[in-house]
């Protein structure tokens, strides 16, 4: 159990209930139930636990069980039970809770299910009151004979039926038990009540077992007669005092021809059980009862107080009820229709044959629902359109249709609207078809367009053949152009647009494409303002789009090359100047006019070294001419730099090449060049890193070995003479191991700068590898390069590296060996520098070794020779 259990004060409270209760109903069971017995008639220790767990959604079912085996323990050991039964009656009993627990939540997820209604109760007591026991006392009886010599169906039998007739007498109350239920008992006359039906009860009880035979049949009597009135914790709390008179009656010897206690405990819980099932169950009744009056009370206001016409008819169309608002509508009475008329009768002649062939249609589906239109018969004769939807009831046992239930909704003022739409329309459309203009209607409340005869004509299509999907016309749209045309539609169609026109391709049906010019308008809207309806016209414009098409393409082709030239020079990735003869700039693209920070207005006519200057990178030397007609020929120049006129600087690649004319003459010149920045920087970036190590930024080995064999042949003066010094970190193993490679490199990191504030301009540092170091001294003798070297070791000594709260501290061993060029090759110095710093290590590190190597005779031949 974690430490955040306790921060929950229900929970925390249901596990101090559940232990304090747990240990006192364990004691209540001994003392009221034959004390002097191991195992005591009716256990009720383990429904209080079961109740209690079930009731309290936040106490897990181990948590739960753990607890009682805790409570069990301690009430075992207060009762006297040896360590062994004590064990065995705990285990026993958390087994039982956690299984009972555990299988009702399995059943049931809702507390509030558990004892709703007879099904469910029966369910539940099955569960934790029978097979839950079952299973404690299979694993109990075996224990109980090994340990204390019970027989075990002795034990199975009195541990099974102990917790059944507890289950059976204690569950309903404590399943029931709230505030509700016992608030409701506080009234004078329900108490009164209450108690009258306990005193009888105690009577009948009495009676029962010391008058006749049969007693436990005559005991559920009253019971059964409280389960008709009284409500289920009621009727909980009468079976629970029936159930205690027995168990009183009993202990006082005053039950005759008792064959055996567990016989006795399952006819007491049968008594207990069954008359509270009924109770349950005329509950049941009494609330299904009450829902029933309930739903025919909403249903009933909800048809009399529509607004809308609702009816009620039998299959043969015969009314059995209307709401005042259908009544209206009619302008009938309802007393001259509901059980008198029919609806046929009020039907308006031709639409007669609607209804009869809606109910056949229903009887022969067997639909639920359906709907149609047609008129009625007002009270003055008049037609009035009606739309009625509605719903069938069927017989729940025959399944036969039983009656219509319908709504009736005015439709008049609609049906003349649309008629006199229609009959505007027909005029319209033969006044546009007279002149070629096809016509479009869009109505989204019936989700559908309908076309005019000359719009289907233009596509090569029947009248009516396109009429339907509000958005099929747009699949006859080119590909090209349905972007377009959609964006355009949206637009009008949201109100972002006053009106709708747009030019574009559609698809005949023969698979040509002719040009369509479409104008269309919003006619009505919603309160929203989406649009309900839309009116527009198509004209076949193909003969003008093939005239201004003729004309455009004339024009394309007159500018095609002009344009052709100039966006081949603006577009390339060169950045491209030209000049005339006198050296003014005549051209300047778009990449020139980035690099020279120039724009083209500002340099067209200037002379081309006002706007370009370039120089040699290494020397300075500039590189633009000055006299525009002296290049011969076509100069190039992969190290120039690009110097501009607000002092700022870009490496470049530039060509420059002149334009002669026919005998020769300067005509100017093309200036192309590229911006070479990063390729150049690129360039010094991989060279610093093929010489430099990437941890320590000291030199490499081949940087260090280079600059070393460049110095062994160098000439000095005064005894002096390079010297390589060998250094070797001590204990750095140490600080890899303990504190991982991450705090190995810091560490290198401050040993090269350590290493570096010593030699400074002395020498020339670097990393060779791991903990290992090299220095160069130039030109020193050999008292000085061991003084700088064994600074560089004491430095490294006085180094504190702190990591991670930890402080590491290493030292340095370093092999010195003078760098001749009669003292072998440079590895062979090395090599010795290296066995150097061995010996210092040997003689136990933080010291400077200086070995000194005699001249190998192929080292003197050479420095006789003069070669390398």
């Amino acid at each position: 159990m974690n430490g955040s259990f306790w921060k929950e004060p229900r929970l925390a409270g249901a596990v101090a209930a559940l232990s304090i209760g747990y240990v006192l109903t364990s004691a209540a069971s001994k003392a009221l139930f034959d004390p002097s017995a191991q195992m005591p008639a009716v256990w009720f220790a383990n429904v209080f636990a079961v109740a209690l767990i079930l009731r309290t959604p936040a106490l897990g079912t181990l948590a739960g069980a753990a607890t009682v085996f805790a409570s069990a323990l301690a009430s075992n050991t207060v009762m006297g039970n040896g360590p062994a039964m004590t064990m065995i009656y705990s285990t026993a009993n958390a087994l039982g809770i956690g299984v009972g627990v555990a299988a009702v939540r399995w059943r049931f997820a809702d507390t509030r299910e558990f004892a709703r209604n007879a099904v469910n109760y029966v369910q539940t007591l099955a569960l934790a009151g029978l097979l839950a026991p079952a299973i404690a006392a299979t694993f109990f009886a075996p224990l109980a004979h090994l340990f204390a010599g019970w027989p075990v169906p002795y034990s199975f039998g009195r541990w099974w039926s102990g917790d059944a007739m507890a289950f059976s007498l204690f569950l309903p109350v404590m399943l029931l038990a709230s505030r509700e239920t016992l608030s409701a008992l506080s009234p004078p006359g329900v108490a009164i009540r209450l108690g009258l039906s306990f005193a009888a009860s105690g009577i009948v009880v009495y009676l029962a077992l010391t008058q006749f035979d049969f007693p436990f049949v005559l005991i559920q009597v009253p019971l059964l007669i409280a389960a008709w009135r009284a409500r289920p914790f009621e009727l909980a709390l009468a079976c629970l005092s029936t159930g205690g008179v027995l168990i009183g009656l009993a202990m006082a010897g005053l039950v005759p021809h008792l064959s055996s206690a567990n016989d006795f405990q399952i006819a007491v819980g049968i008594s207990v059980v069954l008359p509270f099932i009924a109770g349950l169950m005329v509950e049941e009744s009494r609330r299904e009862r009450r829902r029933t009056a309930e739903q025919e009370q909403f249903y009933r206001r909800a048809m009399m107080d529509s607004e809308i016409g609702v009816s009620i008819a039998e299959l043969d169309g015969k009314i059995v009820r209307i709401n005042d608002a259908l009544a209206h509508m009619l302008g009938r009475r309802r007393e001259d229709l509901e059980g008198v008329a029919r609806w046929i009768d009020i039907t308006y002649g031709p639409d007669r044959a609607i209804g009869t062939d809606m109910v056949k249609w229903v009887r022969e589906t067997k639909s639920p629902n359906y709907s149609f239109e047609k008129r009625y018969l007002k009270a003055d004769g008049i037609p009035i359109w009606a739309r009625v939807s509605g719903s069938v009831v069927y017989d729940d046992v025959s399944g036969e249709p039983l009656y219509m239930v319908s709504q009736v909704v005015d439709i008049d003022a609609r049906k003349k609207s649309e008629a006199a739409i229609a009959e505007a329309e027909t005029r319209w459309n033969f006044a546009l078809a007279s002149a070629g203009q096809g016509v479009w209607d869009v109505d989204m409340r019936k989700g559908r367009t309908s076309y005019s005869v000359t719009w289907t004509d233009m596509l090569g299509y029947q009248p009516g053949e396109l009429d339907g999907d509000t958005s099929r016309w747009l699949t006859f749209i080119h590909p090209d152009d349905r972007d377009r045309v959609m964006a355009a539609d949206r637009a009008y169609s949201e109100g972002s647009a006053e009106f709708f026109e747009a030019e574009f391709r559609m698809r005949r049906k023969d698979g040509s494409w002719i040009w369509i010019l479409d104008r269309g308008k919003v006619t009505e809207r919603d309160e929203n303002g989406r649009m309900l309806r839309a009116i527009g016209t198509l004209t076949d414009i193909s003969a003008r789009k093939e005239t201004e098409q003729r004309l455009e393409q004339s024009a394309k082709d007159l500018t095609a090359e002009k344009e052709r030239l100039r966006v081949t020079l603006e577009s390339i990735g060169d950045a491209v100047i030209c000049t005339d003869g006198e050296g003014r700039i005549t051209f300047l693209n778009p990449v020139a006019e980035k690099l020279t920070r120039t724009p083209a207005a500002e340099a067209l006519g200037r002379p081309l070294a006002s706007v370009y200057h370039s120089v040699d990178e290494d020397t300075g030397e500039t590189l633009t001419p000055a006299d525009p007609g002296a290049e011969a020929n076509a100069r190039h120049s992969s190290r120039a730099v690009l110097v501009r006129n607000d002092g700022s600087r870009c490496s470049i690649r530039e060509v420059m090449s002149p334009i002669r004319s026919a005998n020769g003459a300067s005509a100017g010149q093309v200036l192309v060049f590229q911006d070479f920045t990063d390729a150049r920087a690129l360039q010094r970036q991989l060279a610093y890193a093929a010489n430099h190590d990437a941890l320590t930024g000291l030199d490499n080995r081949a940087s260090f070995m280079a600059a070393a064999d460049a110095l062994q042949f160098e000439t000095r003066q005064d005894g002096a003479r390079p010297h390589l010094a060998f250094i070797d970190l001590d204990r750095f193993k140490a600080v890899n191991d303990s504190s991982g490679h991450a705090a190995g490199d810091a560490l290198l990191r401050k040993v090269a700068a350590a290493i570096r504030s010593v030699v400074r301009t002395h020498g020339k540092v670097a990393r060779l590898g791991g903990d290992e170091f090299a220095v160069i001294f130039p030109a020193c003798r050999e008292e000085e390069a061991l003084a700088l070297t064994r600074a560089v070791v004491s430095a490294i000594a006085a180094l504190r590296f702190e990591w991670h709260e930890r402080v590491h501290s290493v030292g340095a061993s370093a092999g010195l060996a003078s760098l001749d060029d009669g003292c072998g090759s440079i590895d062979e110095v090395l090599a010795a520098a290296d066995h150097a710093c061995y010996e210092a290590k040997a003689s136990g590190g933080g010291c400077v070794v200086a070995r000194r190597l005699e001249p190998s005779p192929a080292m003197q031949q050479r420095a006789v020779s003069g070669t390398r």
